[in-house]
């Protein structure tokens, strides 16, 4: 097999586990609601289910960077498979004895292994050719991952919440005893879903490990702009890599927000919880359509670092809108954040990674913990929309954050020959 055979055959698969990635990560957003009823829950109470899915990239970046070193990409992928499969085979006991804490341990493990396999994945797409197309790529891996989150959000969303409104009403009329036993019903709808994709993750995990993949070196990472990474003794010496994880942070964290709130604040412009429940698609279908852009015009049209500041700049300006505009008008602008957040991702990555060389897997790690802003700004937003009794202004929290990834945006380069 030729070395660009290997290459298409490598992307083939990580586009596999991007899928993985996106339904996973999206059926989040069917949990959150189905959780709040199921085992009842506040607001705030159920954007826990982000925090215990995105806090686990926190704690085990760094484990999963050493695990890497020790197995390589393709072994790591594995092993981040088969945990995965051990986080959603605990969703059994957690539905059966309707224990929100176990929901939230389930989760934890599904991200751990999650955090292994985007610590790998996610510099083996960056380096597996050109840095100059990192984000053409990427932006590949977005459509895998974004068409297997809107699958999870009608998949999931048809079992989880089937007659969702009718099951709230009939909760308002029963005494404390059928509610219990309706509500036992109700958190009993994931333990088939979450089997098969329990069985679906160890099978892939079996695959990945016994199929041959290209190991690809550290040093590929490294461009003739970059600083030669010998000059370097330590991962902090790079500014574009330090400030990138604080760009993932923020991005991460309002991405959430936007996919895994659109229900809620559905429901807060005046919509069933039955037409609510499938908003997160639109988000969906607009990233799909973000990340055919960037397959299309990057490099060719547009660099990196421009797609970066051109998508901060019309996310705050969608974000505006969705805040000061009410109906159907606030959700379209709403899930017009799909389309300005797709390239943040797949921009900022190859501008923090750049250079680093024999760093590749340590700063990769760095970056993957950066991913518990999904962890901590879903939660702050529940209790900042709380404080002001206004979910709709709450979400004026995320131009801050996109002020920041713009700002990023002009400064990366520069950084990067600085270092």
């Amino acid at each position: 097999m030729t070395q660009q055979s290997n290459q298409r055959f490598a992307i083939l698969i990580l586009g596999a586990l991007f899928f993985v990635f996106g339904f996973i990560t999206w059926a989040n957003n069917t949990l959150i609601t189905y959780l709040k009823i199921a085992c009842q829950l506040t607001d705030t109470q159920s954007f826990f289910v982000a925090s215990a899915f995105f806090s686990a990239y926190f704690f085990m970046a760094i484990p999963s960077s050493m695990i890497l070193r020790k197995t390589g990409f393709k072994v790591g992928m594995s092993i981040g498979l088969f945990t995965m499969s051990i986080g959603a085979l605990l969703f059994i006991p957690a539905a059966y004895s309707r224990t929100f804490s176990l929901f939230l341990i389930g989760l934890f493990i599904i991200g751990t292994g999650l955090a292994l396999l985007q610590t790998a994945s996610n510099p083996y797409v960056t380096i597996l050719g050109p840095i100059e197309s990192a984000a053409k790529r990427i932006s590949i891996m977005g459509i895998c991952n974004k068409v297997a989150g809107i699958a999870a959000i009608f998949i999931l969303g048809s079992i989880a919440l089937k007659d969702v409104d009718g099951v709230k009403a009939r909760l308002l009329t029963l005494d404390p005893i059928a509610k219990a036993a309706e509500l036992d019903l109700l958190s009993q709808r994931v333990v088939l879903p979450y089997i098969i994709i329990a069985i679906c993750l160890a099978l892939l995990g079996s695959i990945i490990y016994f199929i041959h993949l290209p190991e690809i070196s550290e040093e590929a990472s490294s461009t003739e702009e970059a600083v030669q990474p010998t000059s370097q003794t330590s991962v902090f010496q790079f500014p574009n890599l330090i400030f990138g994880v604080v760009a993932i942070f923020l991005y991460v964290g309002v991405e959430v927000i936007s996919y895994d709130t659109f229900t809620a604040f559905g429901e807060h412009l005046g919509f069933s919880l039955e037409v609510a429940k499938t908003f997160a698609t639109y988000t969906g279908y607009a990233l799909l359509v973000g990340y055919v852009i960037g397959i299309f015009a990057i490099p060719k049209y547009l660099n990196q670092s421009t797609a970066l500041r051109l998508s901060c700049i019309l996310s705050i300006l969608f974000v505006s809108l969705a805040c000061f505009t009410t109906g159907n008008m606030a959700v379209a602008c709403f899930a017009l954040l799909g389309l300005s957040n797709a390239l943040i991702w797949p921009a900022v990555w190859p501008l923090a990674i750049n250079g680093l060389g024999k760093f590749t897997k340590i700063g990769s790690a760095l970056l993957i913990m950066g991913i518990v802003g999904g962890a901590i700004l879903p939660p702050l937003y529940g209790k900042f929309g709380e404080l002001l009794q206004d979910k709709q202004m709450a979400y004026l929290l995320m131009i801050p954050c996109y002020l920041f990834i713009l700002w990023y945006g002009w400064k990366a380069k520069g950084m990067l020959k600085q270092a």
